[in-house]
């Protein structure tokens, strides 16, 4: 059982690690996001991929220790929680404050990284109802009323107001 607890601590602790390191990506997201810098913004997506993958593959092995632990104890595993792991280790202080600090620490990364993304999410939807707003702007300028300008043989040879036709053209 103790080789099982340190496995999950090394495991929990790995991963919180990779949370701050996605932590610290997302805020790097923040700036590039506001300057709308396209081809940073994608860069540092591509590092989160990464970041992500090692996530995925810890969680995975945590997962498989979590199972171990509670054959063991014989828990179910669905209702097992890590908290109810840190309750139980009462005999064992110094395992007990382990699990409990890497616990806390993981918790408040992936806190962190939601916060954060939460705020990214937000600033990337309102340059998108930005765009969308321009090219709505747009297509209403190429719709604008025709004038009343007649020529010699009292045919009209109106043109649209405000459109030089050398706008932005989305179907193209």
């Amino acid at each position: 059982m103790a080789s099982l607890m340190e496995n999950l601590i090394e495991v929990l602790d790995l991963e919180s690690q990779e949370y701050e390191n996605l932590l610290e990506l997302s805020m790097k997201k923040t700036p590039v996001i506001v300057a709308g810098e396209l081809e940073e913004l994608a860069k540092i997506t591509d590092e989160e991929q990464i970041v992500v993958g090692k996530i995925n593959r810890l969680e995975q092995k945590r997962q498989e220790v979590f199972i171990d632990i509670a054959n063991v104890i014989n828990k179910d595993v669905n209702s097992l929680m890590l908290i109810d792991l840190v309750e139980m280790l009462k005999s064992r202080p110094e395992e007990q404050q382990k699990l409990a600090i890497v616990h806390d620490r993981l918790s408040a990364a992936v806190h962190d990284v939601q916060r954060v993304n939460g705020q990214n999410r937000l600033l990337i939807q309102n340059a998108l109802e930005l765009v969308e707003f321009d090219m709505n702007l747009l297509q209403a300028m190429k719709s604008a009323p025709e004038t009343a300008n007649y020529n010699k043989g009292a045919c009209n040879t109106g043109t649209q107001m405000g459109v030089d036709g050398s706008g932005f053209d989305a179907k193209q």
